[in-house]
């Protein structure tokens, strides 16, 4: 409701008893209501409309996934934050030797063959650790 809160809410209601006076303002109490029912009626009315030009398929319709506050960024951020990516080993289709910092190997490999770190070289497929200190450039910061 245009970010108005209690105290706001109530300090325009005492300015309109003010302004408008306490004769008047029954009058445009009984007009803000009406107005606000027939803007109800036309959304009403804007919704049958669509309904009957659609047909059966308007009840196909997702209308969660058209809804604009879906697309909120602070929880498209959470969301992404809480979700796991795949790094581009695991969508290549290797998989780590170990936990540490080692080298990916295709999981067909043989399990004789070892790897030898190579963090630095590859920082996309390390795994985090938190015991390490975070990773950072000289030349970019």
């Amino acid at each position: 409701m245009l970010n108005i809160g209690g105290g706001e809410f109530f300090l325009l209601a005492v300015l309109a008893v003010f302004i408008i006076g306490p004769k008047n303002l029954p009058a445009y109490a009984a007009k803000l209501g009406d107005m606000v029912r027939s803007m109800r009626d036309m959304a009403e009315g804007a919704k049958t409309q669509i309904k009957e030009e659609m047909g059966p398929s308007f009840n196909d319709v997702d209308w969660r996934q058209l809804d604009p506050r879906q697309y909120d960024p602070r929880r498209i951020v959470r969301e992404a934050l809480k979700t796991p990516s795949k790094t581009t080993a695991e969508a290549a289709g290797m998989v780590p030797v170990d936990d540490k910092d080692t080298a990916a190997v295709p999981s067909t490999a043989n399990s004789e063959t070892k790897t030898e770190p190579r963090a630095a070289a590859r920082p996309n497929r390390r795994r985090f650790n938190p015991e390490l200190p975070t990773p950072f450039d000289l030349d970019a910061t």
